[in-house]
């Protein structure tokens, strides 16, 4: 890794020198100069921006070359109209600190305008004579033209990736003048833009128009390396490298990686050919151990060196795996769980701009201080210098792509998002820290959401692809594509369920507000999507939510969860800490207890093997073609047979299995028919059939699997049979079989597996068409039932001398589920036509409206009760909510995510005797 220092000493070395330079950067008597303006909310480092110190960091941390020459500071601005001739050799009305957006404070302008015009002047230092002159920009929003001594360098459109000029032919060998015309639409221009908006308001932000990120000149030979691709192969032991480059004549490539001084490994190649490091036993890159390798790159003429630039890499491997039968993310081969925070990247003073490097570092640091090892980076692009910050701490990264605004796209529309989208993978392809990248968010500009999800798992199948961040909320759709399933429930949390071929996340959660006075954008106004009192409150609650998503990850399997947010934003006030970064709202120590109790119980995970024992499971197809097929058994042999949501209970019941340990050697498994208790899968003359135990050790090895690595290398598995070895359950013309390996693509297709959620989702069985009473089992409160009472779903005492409309109230039929014919929904006896539902969590009697989400909200899948007796409901729609009980009142919650109780309490108030009914 290239230590801080060596990043920054040649940007001190100019602002030394600044005192000397003062003529070559010459405003030439600018009319007005720069001077702050008030931010509606400063920042600790607000104070500390100048003139001589707006971010003088070198800016390109993985592509280090030693000399530059930083343009940062203050420059002439004016307004510009649309066709107007740039303004040569004229000085312009005010003053404007780059790179700081113009609607910041800190660029001196704090206004909004959507054509705009910079001006500097700038001269060469000698020492660079004979070389090229790039003119590079980290980021300019939205489109930039640029002239360099009255001559069109070029221009670039997109507000998010870094460009630049060679403008070596250009230059007058004296004082040179640079003009930069920008042109952002901002909203209205249909381009990529995040949360900026004209006119700001509840969830969206000051807009970000202009020069954001740093401005500077780098001298280059003619030959010379424009881009470093690099990807860690930890299986293999080897980084993966292409060099990218401009002017060439036949150079080669001499790459080498460093330990500190000590040199691990070399390689030589081609420009735009794929170099392979060695890596012998990496030190693998994690939150918890963040090590970075130095490189070296040179390109060469023979053995002389022509270009040379120094970068870093982690070694880290990023995939999917089965964990206790639930398809997981997991790093370096280990399931951990990934809890962090919404990451908005905005500023009070600055906008889009940290106002300095140690604040452009602070809220990383912040998120490992309090224990979180995620961060999603929410709809915006930061520069290279945070992605090296995140790099070096040590944080997983989830990459947004910014999003057009909220209307149906055009076609211009998306062909340049597509084009920027491209530039945000290119530009960042090589950051450790990113493991996911977020391709789009709630429905917003959406489209072709399958296509781009698949699109962006082509260029990089190193990372995760999440499709859609929030497929369950704002009509957005889900192709089923990508590597996670990502809801968005505030307050939550709630999980989707994992499938076969995706992890479930929680991409958006939380929101709990806290108004902070003094530190606040909108005194009085900030809004969360639930206020609380004080920061114990805001504490107590908070940790609820952790222990929560610690009950979701056992089930229904959620794997990452990223709460709204690290700090309040403009309106937002539900930041963990305030806008400014002066106050922590949360008990830090509490906080920090909390996620690291939750990444301690997910390492434990990895200790499960595969599949998930006494738990129902469908084993599906995985041939191309034909996934929509399931192992199921018939009239007791062995098969395979489309099931959907409509086909019958029968058919869903053959196509479950229970999962034991098994039956001849408990560290593999065997497969228990759900509806018949003590039947199993076992082959007999190379044929699978589904007969009863019969006590022979015979019969528990035919009914013996061991869970293998799946041979057509995804993520699923496999079954070899534990006394045929080397032979494997497939499936072979609709028909189950135990075959010995064939090393062809079709068996290996065939003899793979995934491990789907249950067909029959109810593990415990009801009496359908019958009168009950739901007794609750808690000690202390057995006389107790569930009823309705002005619709609102309480418990309340029955007995023998309890009205008749008590009685009435408190007694449901059992009917097969409104939206699932595995599950159940209770109907009223005195309100035929009406059903309990959840709505907002609360458990209440409404009449069935004909919507499918009324079916689903009525819909509970019955499970062995939670604490060991009687039977819990879980949500049909929000899986690991259970029906439950606190005080008299009624609603669906998962574990114990609410201040309520502990988990025992929860398991006893979430199981209920099915007992006679009190109005048959």
């Amino acid at each position: 890794m290239i230590p801080l220092p060596r990043l920054t000493r040649a940007g001190n070395a100019v602002l030394r020198l600044l005192p000397l330079l003062c003529g070559l950067f010459s405003l030439q008597g600018a009319q007005a100069a720069w001077a702050p303006k008030t931010p509606p909310l400063a920042t600790p480092w607000t104070s500390q921006v100048s003139t001589t110190n707006a971010l003088p960091e070198y800016p390109r941390p993985q592509m280090v070359r030693a000399d530059w020459q930083n343009l940062n500071g203050e420059w002439q601005f004016g307004n510009a109209t649309a066709g107007q001739t740039p303004p040569f050799g004229q000085n312009l009305a005010e003053s404007v600190l780059v790179p700081f957006p113009i609607e910041s404070a800190l660029s001196g302008i704090k206004r909004y305008q959507e054509r705009m015009w910079y001006r500097r002047t700038f001269t060469v230092p000698a020492a660079w004579n004979g070389r090229r002159v790039n003119l590079h920009f980290g980021a300019v929003d939205w489109e930039a033209t640029v002239y360099v001594n009255r001559q069109l360098v070029g221009s670039h459109k997109g507000g998010f990736d870094a460009f630049s000029f060679d403008i070596t032919n250009n230059l007058n060998g004296g004082t040179n003048e640079i003009i930069v015309g920008v042109y952002d639409p901002t909203e209205v221009g249909g381009q990529p833009v995040g949360k900026q908006r004209n006119n700001p308001s509840g969830i969206f932000y000051t807009a970000a128009s202009g020069i954001w990120q740093t401005v500077w000149l780098e001298p280059t030979p003619s030959a010379r390396i424009t881009r470093l691709d690099m990807t860690p192969d930890v299986a293999g032991s080897a980084l993966r490298l292409t060099v990218r480059g401009t002017g060439l004549s036949g150079q080669t490539v001499e790459a080498i990686a460093f330990n500190g001084t000590t040199q691990v490994g070399s390689a030589t190649g081609n420009v735009d050919g794929e170099i392979r490091i060695p890596v012998p036993n990496p030190k693998l890159w994690s939150p918890e151990s963040p090590f970075l390798y130095d490189l070296r790159v040179s390109l060469k003429s023979g053995s002389t060196v022509v270009d040379q630039v120094t970068s870093y890499f982690g070694m880290r491997s990023v995939g999917l795996k089965l964990v206790g039968g639930v398809l997981r993310p997991v790093l370096n081969g280990q399931f951990v769980f990934q809890i962090g925070t919404l990451d908005q990247g905005y500023w009070p003073d600055g906008i889009y701009t940290a106002p300095t490097d140690e604040a452009l570092k602070f809220d990383i640091q912040k998120h490992k201080d309090l224990g979180y090892n995620l961060l999603r980076k929410h709809i915006k692009v930061e520069p290279q210098r945070w992605f090296y910050w995140a790099d070096k701490l040590g944080i997983l990264v989830w990459q947004d792509m910014p999003l057009m605004d909220l209307r149906t796209p055009s076609a211009a529309a998306r062909t340049q998002f597509e084009l920027e989208l491209r530039e945000l993978y290119d530009e960042h392809r090589s950051a450790t820290s990113v493991i996911a990248w977020v391709v789009q968010n709630e429905g917003w500009g959406q489209y072709d959401q399958a296509r781009l999800a698949d699109l962006v798992k082509g260029w990089d199948s190193s990372r995760l692809v999440d499709n859609m961040s929030g497929i369950n909320c704002c009509g957005s759709v889900d192709g089923g594509n990508g590597d996670l399933a990502d809801w968005h429930v505030y307050v939550g949390p709630a999980s989707p369920p994992p499938s076969a071929t995706r992890a479930a996340v929680l991409g958006e959660f939380g929101g709990l507000g806290l108004r902070v006075a003094g530190h606040e954008w909108s005194p009085g106004n900030g809004f969360g999507y639930e206020m609380v009192a004080n920061s114990a409150a805001l504490t107590t609650r908070y940790v609820g939510l952790m222990q929560g998503l610690q009950t979701l990850m056992n089930k229904p399997g959620l794997s990452a969860a990223v709460y709204t947010e690290i700090t309040d934003v403009e309106n937002e006030v539900n930041g963990m800490y305030t806008y400014d970064r002066a106050i922590l709202k949360v008990d830090l120590n509490q906080v920090r207890t909390a996620h690291l109790n939750l990444i301690a119980a997910s390492r434990q995970l990895n200790n499960l093997g595969p599949l998930p024992v006494g738990q129902y499971r469908s084993l599906q197809v995985t041939t191309p073609g034909y996934t929509n097929r399931y192992a199921r058994h018939f009239e007791s042999l062995g098969a395979t047979e489309v099931v959907t949501s409509t086909s019958s209970g029968t058919l869903k019941q053959d196509a479950t299995f229970k999962i034991v340990a098994g039956l001849a050697d408990a560290a593999c498994y065997s497969f228990e028919s759900r509806n018949y208790p003590g039947s199993y899968l076992r082959h007999s003359a190379s044929r699978i059939r589904r007969d009863a135990r019969d006590g022979t050790a015979l019969f528990d090895q035919d009914a013996t699997f061991c869970a293998r690595a799946a041979l057509d290398g995804s993520p699923n598995v496999s079954l070899e049979s534990k006394n045929l070895p080397g032979s494997y359950l497939r499936h072979r013309d609709s028909a189950l079989w135990v075959d010995p390996l064939t090393n062809t693509t079709g068996f290996r297709q065939d003899a793979t597996w995934a491990i789907a959620a249950p067909w029959w989702q109810s593990g415990a069985n009801v009496p359908v068409g019958t009168y009950q009473s739901f007794q609750v089992t808690t000690a202390g409160y057995t006389n107790r039932y569930l009823r309705h009472i002005d619709s609102l779903a309480n418990t309340e005492v029955v007995d023998g001398a309890s009205t008749a409309t008590l009685k009435q109230d408190a007694t449901f039929r059992l009917v097969t589920g409104l939206a699932e014919s595995s599950c159940y929904s209770f109907e009223s006896r005195n309100f035929p036509g009406q059903y309990l539902r959840h709505a907002s969590s609360r458990l209440r009697k409404d009449a069935r409206d004909g919507t499918a989400l009324f079916d689903q909200d009525a819909t509970f899948c019955a499970q062995p009760g939670l604490s060991g007796t009687g039977v819990s409901f879980e949500s049909f729609n929000y899986p690991g909510r259970f029906i439950r009980h606190y005080g008299a009142e009624v609603w669906t919650a998962s574990g114990f995510g609410t201040t309520w109780d502990s988990a025992t309490g929860f398991n006893a108030d979430s199981s209920w005797n099915i007992a006679s009914p009190w109005a048959p």
